[in-house]
């Protein structure tokens, strides 16, 4: 790694002056490696810090990314990680917890990181409802992403579990991929209007609790209801609960939005001067590319935000350096 950054003025960054990084991206997602990237190649110092538990790590592959679908999700992280060392973009494995104040990354096990910006993009994580054999199928033939795998489980006989509103868009929505998908209730309270959409879109339904999910020979063969029926099922899908790793920028001040989540503008900037936050922690509906879409867009703020301060500093230094004269 060249440490040494072109600097206009002749001088080098305050961040090579005094071992302060330009910014530290906590998270090595498709958010935090997009970001990363393009700050390297506009000539940044940036460190990376990642725990190593990618969201989607389940899953054998990831789909809807352009030039990339049907990639192993590990691969597209080491590809990333590869593209954004080329431009001297820095890593360290290990987990952040705590920012104190003037940005500095603590990480556990005393390591400290200095920085003028923060990018945190820890994601999120899915919490799963505690049936049977939920938790053992997830990112197999339990999954949750129409847009993601239903094209993957066409024209099988899918199952959506009712342990959520969110529930019966996901079966309306599934109609699309297959003839064949029954709606399981669940502990779900269908309204009259619920009950006529899926009827109209040629759903079926089946009636009480879910007890369990029916697997043999490692995969799945149907679900299984309180009164001991199996209906034969070979994919499922469920909507999760999405909880944000969001403490770091809880513990920062960041403000919540409406919604319960961390508010952002467009570029993912926080109400904290210095912070950005981009992908899952702050909208749960992202996907693998539009996690990398908000990195970039992260990026491209966090570089103009930083270009202030340094211009500002080089205005100080020149109009000390002429009242010297």
């Amino acid at each position: 790694m060249n440490d040494t950054k072109h600097d206009p003025n002749g001088t080098a960054p305050r961040g090579d002056r005094d071992g302060t990084h330009d910014v530290v991206v906590v998270g090595a997602g498709a958010a935090g490696l997009s970001a990363a990237l393009l700050l390297g190649r506009a000539r940044r110092r940036v460190m990376v810090v990642d725990a190593g538990e990618p969201r989607n790590a389940p899953a054998a592959h990831m789909h809807g990314f352009l030039s990339r679908d049907g990639l192993p999700p590990a691969a597209l992280l080491d590809l990333g990680r590869a593209e954004a060392e080329r431009y001297g973009v820095r890593f360290v494995r290990g987990r952040v917890e705590r920012i104190d104040p003037g940005f500095l990354v603590r990480l556990a096990g005393g390591v400290v990181l200095g920085a003028r910006r923060l990018l945190v993009a820890t994601g999120l994580r899915d919490e799963l409802p505690a049936i049977p054999g939920v938790r053992e199928r997830w990112g197999r033939d339990l999954l949750h992403c129409p847009y993601c795998h239903a094209h993957e489980v066409r024209d099988q006989p899918l199952a959506v579990l009712g342990t959520h509103p969110g529930a019966v868009h996901q079966a309306l929505l599934l109609r699309q991929w297959s003839d064949d998908v029954v709606l399981f209730p669940h502990t779900l309270d269908l309204t009259a209007q619920d009950r006529e959409r899926l009827a109209a879109r040629g759903l079926r339904l089946a009636e009480g609790e879910v007890t369990r999910l029916v697997v043999d020979g490692d995969r799945l063969r149907g679900v299984e209801l309180r009164d001991g029926r199996v209906v034969p099922r070979t994919a499922a899908f469920v909507f999760p609960r999405p909880v944000p790793h969001d403490d770091l920028l809880t513990g920062l001040g960041c403000a919540r939005g409406d919604d319960g989540w961390i508010a952002t503008d467009r570029t993912g900037r926080t109400d904290v001067a210095g912070v950005w936050a981009a992908g899952n922690v702050v909208d749960p509906r992202a996907q693998v590319v539009t996690s990398a879409g908000m990195g970039s867009a992260a990026a491209f703020a966090l570089n103009t935000d930083l270009l202030e301060e340094d211009v500002d500093l080089a205005v100080e230094r020149h109009r000390a350096a002429s009242a010297a004269r």
